[in-house]
């Protein structure tokens, strides 16, 4: 078993770290190709997008006014710049947030994995 930052980062099999973790870009696979654990049932659900909300938002709030309160930029610039920023990392953690939550579930709730 390997440590649920580990197949976070690698996107991987929480329980061998060698099977893919992902069939597309946010779809867990049926089974991991190297364990054979089974994975779709035990899903994340909608907890990584959450959690990204509330981050992510107050980090980007809180940086877009600190932005305008230091150096006052033209609006149009805002309008640029915060909502680029924002998919952007968004795209970059959802899926590392995702292995987490399911990396996770398995070490915490492991019998409900393999019950098969």
């Amino acid at each position: 078993m390997i440590g649920p930052v580990t197949a976070a980062v690698r996107c991987a099999c929480p329980r061998c770290g060698r099977g893919r973790l992902f069939a597309g870009f946010l779809k867990v696979v049926e089974r991991c190709d190297s364990c054979g654990l089974e994975l779709a049932k035990n899903d994340s659900g909608d907890g990584p997008a959450v959690f990204l909300i509330f981050v992510l938002g107050a980090v980007i709030v809180g940086l877009a006014l600190w932005v305008e309160a230091a150096f006052s930029p033209p609006y149009w610039l805002h309008l640029v710049i915060w909502p680029a920023l924002t998919i952007l990392l968004t795209l970059a953690t959802i899926r590392p947030l995702k292995a987490y939550v399911v990396a996770l579930q398995y070490r915490h709730r492991r019998s409900d994995f393999e019950q098969g």
